[in-house]
């Protein structure tokens, strides 16, 4: 597998703009935020014009994080040719972002499509070569559960890849690619980071801008730290939402007093990463918190090659050094923890 990794919207958007200009067969697009207020990269306007040129155009867009894109441009779009789907479920949402392109490259990471999140830290990951099949496999299912038709697209989500060849290899790309969909009861989310939280040795590194961990993730954390594992969490200073950051200082403020540190970074950083001991890594669309876990959509790559590894260990120490060291001792609770506290000590009970 060949990858590169981008640490923030704006270089994202730069290589995926380039990706799909380049586009010559066909585009698949999912993503939770896609709103038409890009100003450098106007993605609404790019994926109209190759519609319209004849090259293959899927996008799906989730309905609750994609509410705010306008009636001229989903209309303006569908004209052009291209296929716009919406997921549209009461709690569930995919919360994926996935771009391929051609059968060839495809993106996975955090970034979504909103002028807002144009000066934000994130991490996404471009792959080339087999793994890139899982992921339009993996994004053909999706479109299947949002209605769509397509027989080419259909059969890609039944269809054994050429990377199946054996039974090495098949296991090999379901180690790589990780799909979570608690609507279809797939919650493999929990058991990836309860296995490799709990057979970490030295050290966890998570990054999340938001951070509402349920009872069993603090217990593994906890218990992590009982035997001598350093735990890092990196999460920004300050949140997109208010009422983010009071969640996020709360679990902080409970957390660090167990032994876990939290480095708070001055920019607002959307990644999404887990790291252990520097071996092994997972970096995709997921939250630390429950909607991640166990309501949304979730997609992202595992990690074990040294080469990889390296990179994400050089992305996050550049975040952690940019940062502050979170103290428990001189936090002040704010008048609104007092309010949500309560809440959220029930909250964290439920497993």
């Amino acid at each position: 597998m060949i990858y590169k990794f981008f640490a923030n919207s704006q270089k994202t958007w730069q290589a995926m703009f380039e990706a799909i200009s380049s586009a010559r067969e066909s585009i698949y697009l999912e993503v939770y935020i896609f709103q038409d207020d890009m100003v450098e990269f106007d993605f609404l306007t790019l994926l109209k014009e190759k519609a319209m040129s004849g090259i293959k155009v899927k996008i799906i867009l989730d309905s609750f994080g994609s509410f705010g894109l306008s009636k001229k441009a989903i209309s303006d779009i569908r004209e052009s040719g291209a296929e716009l789907l919406f997921l549209s479920y009461f709690l569930h949402r995919t919360h994926r972002k996935i771009l391929a392109i051609d059968g060839k490259i495809a993106f996975i990471g955090g970034v979504n499509f909103h002028q807002s999140s144009s000066l934000w830290n994130d991490l996404v990951v471009r792959v080339r070569g087999k793994l890139v099949h899982s992921i339009i496999r993996s994004f053909a299912k999706t479109y299947i559960e949002c209605g769509g038709k397509d027989p080419e697209i259909v059969l890609k989500s039944i269809k054994k890849n050429k990377v199946h060849k054996n039974k090495k290899e098949k296991r090999r790309v379901k180690d790589w690619l990780i799909e979570h969909s608690p609507v279809k009861n797939n919650y493999r989310l929990r058991k990836i980071y309860t296995t490799h939280i709990s057979m970490a040795k030295e050290n966890i590194t998570l990054v999340t801008p938001y951070f509402m961990p349920r009872r069993w993730f603090m217990g593994l954390l906890h218990q992590a730290h009982l035997r001598g594992v350093n735990i890092h969490i990196l999460v920004p200073e300050t949140a997109d939402h208010h009422f983010v950051d009071r969640v996020n200082y709360f679990y902080m403020n409970k957390l660090s007093r167990l032994g876990v540190d939290f480095f708070l970074g001055p920019q607002m950083n959307h990644a999404k990463i887990m790291m252990i001991d520097f071996k092994e890594a997972i970096v995709g669309s997921n939250n630390l918190d429950f909607l991640s876990f166990e309501l949304n959509s979730e997609i992202g790559i595992f990690f074990n090659d040294r080469v990889a590894i390296n990179r994400i260990a050089n992305i996050t120490n550049g975040w952690k050094r940019d940062s502050v060291l979170f103290d428990a001792k001189s936090y002040k609770m704010k008048w609104f923890d007092y309010i949500i506290s309560p809440i959220f000590k029930i909250f964290s009970r439920i497993s």
